[in-house]
């Protein structure tokens, strides 16, 4: 990586995000060219209503995404299978091998949005895991347990020690992603397991605790799923993205939902930090005094771990300071991005 402070300017390998939300339709097409923008590829999450659960809906999502990137912009969605207590392991074998499905997502049933039709009992899902680690697919994990009697704050710790641990002992071959980690935990989970497993972060959970949602008010525009944690499971959080290790990548978890529907009685789990999130991400690296580590967590430990050469092209940040504006105008939805009236230091050149 090239880093040169003293003339505002860094300049790494174009990255990726290794987990968004594109939605579909109308939205879709209005979001989409705010990840193409910076990321060359993007790992697509399948929790579509009904969800994307087979090699041909996952094709027919795919067409539709490449359909709405804005035209001279190179990026390629990268999908995923939403399992189900009835997944067909031999679709996923051969959407696998046809490269039309990079991986497959696990969702605990009713963990979060969209994620009803989730797996109830994971333990249903043995053979498929065996066959995901024949041919080395990826395993992307939601990691949360959801019985009502288990704390919001405890659920991934909790799942770790139920599901998650358990699964990586059986299946040492399979590779596994834990996406989004959130706690103190997590990191030590990631840390002691073989190089099967690895992690992403998201640049809210660097970036804010749970503070964020309940101090002065409820603040839906800071609730997302898993929720943040308290203030040693954030710096957890930096001190595994800014380590240097190969277990961490990039993935924002990006998540666009209508204004209204964020700000509602029973408001939608969901941070948008797509339009500035390699900024975001950018300031984190900066306060840590780590941007010398910055390139190997947005462009090249990702790509690593999937089997896929890391890219080419490079992209600039310039050292400006810029105002997130309050709200992106998504064909005709509001949506309030992540920063949304914050201050950033770094801005995407071009």
């Amino acid at each position: 990586m090239k880093s040169a402070p003293q003339t505002g300017v860094l300049t790494i390998r174009r990255p990726d995000d290794w987990h968004v939300h594109l939605r579909d339709g109308a939205v879709m097409e209005g979001v989409v060219g705010y990840t193409a923008r910076q990321f060359a590829r993007a790992i697509v999450m399948p929790n579509l209503s009904p969800p994307v659960t087979t090699t041909a809906l996952a094709a027919q999502y795919r067409e539709r995404i490449l359909g709405a990137v804005p035209k001279g912009r190179g990026f390629t969605p990268l999908m995923t299978a939403y399992l189900t207590d009835s997944t067909d392991a031999e679709d996923l074998v051969r959407g696998h091998a046809e490269g039309v499905l990079t991986a497959a997502k696990l969702y605990p049933a009713n963990a979060t949005t969209n994620s009803a039709h989730g797996v109830t009992d994971i333990r249903k899902l043995e053979p498929i895991f065996e066959r995901m680690a024949e041919i080395g697919m990826p395993l992307l994990v939601h990691g949360e347990v959801t019985e009502d009697h288990i704390d919001v704050f405890d659920r991934e710790a909790e799942f770790i020690e139920r599901i998650l641990a358990p699964l990586v002992e059986r299946r040492p071959g399979l590779k596994v992603v834990f996406e989004h980690i959130t706690t103190s935990q997590a990191v030590e989970f990631v840390n002691s397991t073989n190089e099967n497993v690895a992690a992403t972060i998201t640049p809210q959970h660097l970036h804010i605790n749970r503070n964020a949602m309940l101090v002065g008010g409820i603040r839906p525009h800071a609730y997302c799923l898993p929720v943040a944690k308290r203030e040693q499971h954030r710096l957890a959080l930096r001190d595994a993205a800014t380590s240097g290790s190969a277990k961490y990548f990039l993935g924002t978890d990006s998540a666009p939902h209508a204004r209204e529907d964020k700000e509602s009685a029973c408001g939608c789990a969901g941070i948008f930090n797509a339009p500035f999130a390699i900024e975001s991400y950018a300031a984190v690296f900066e306060e840590e005094g780590a941007l010398d580590k910055f390139e190997a967590f947005a462009s090249i430990n990702g790509p690593r771990f999937y089997g896929l050469p890391v890219n080419e092209e490079k992209i600039t940040l310039e050292k400006i300071q810029h105002e997130v504006c309050g709200e992106v105008d998504a064909n005709g939805t509001a949506i309030v991005p992540f920063h949304a009236g914050e201050t950033l230091g770094w801005r995407l050149a071009g």
